[in-house]
């Protein structure tokens, strides 16, 4: 098993295929153990990164890590993370869409505010043929959330 912080230095590594590779590891970390959620306030950082692929690491870690937060950090912060599902980016804001039934299975005490917040969504910020793929992901979301995933 890789260093869990040097996995987590490796998110903003200006080469996106070693990025990648280090949120693909951090994900399964994530599924057997709470240690990656120690980085859990990293992670919130990323959200207001410049970078949207950065933005979108972050995003998928705090959903990932949802499991282990007891002490109720996503709770506190479930505006700003919210706001994700709207970046201006459409590939950040689809790939935040598709990761919001994994959050909402976790802290089901947020399911309300999740489901309020993807029916608010404005597709008509985003080019025309990006609005029909992001209605897709809003839809295939509220379903698995919903229906419990």
């Amino acid at each position: 098993m890789a260093d869990i912080e040097n996995l987590v230095n490796g998110l903003t590594d200006e080469n996106d295929t070693h990025a990648y590779s280090c949120l693909k590891e951090l994900e399964e970390l994530s599924e057997q153990s709470n240690e990656v959620y120690k980085y859990f306030d990293v992670f919130v950082e990323m959200l207001s990164n410049p970078s949207s692929y950065i933005r979108t690491r972050g995003f998928l870690l705090i959903a990932a890590n949802a499991r282990w937060d007891e002490d109720n950090g996503i709770d506190e912060i479930i505006d700003t993370i919210l706001e994700c599902i709207s970046d201006e980016k459409p590939i950040t804001a689809r790939q935040c869409i598709k990761a919001l039934p994994i959050l909402a299975k976790h802290k089901s005490e947020l399911k309300e505010d999740i489901i309020n917040a993807l029916r608010r969504i404005n597709v008509t910020i985003y080019a025309e043929s990006m609005q029909s793929l992001v209605n897709k992901d809003v839809s295939e979301a509220l379903a698995r959330i919903t229906k419990g995933n």
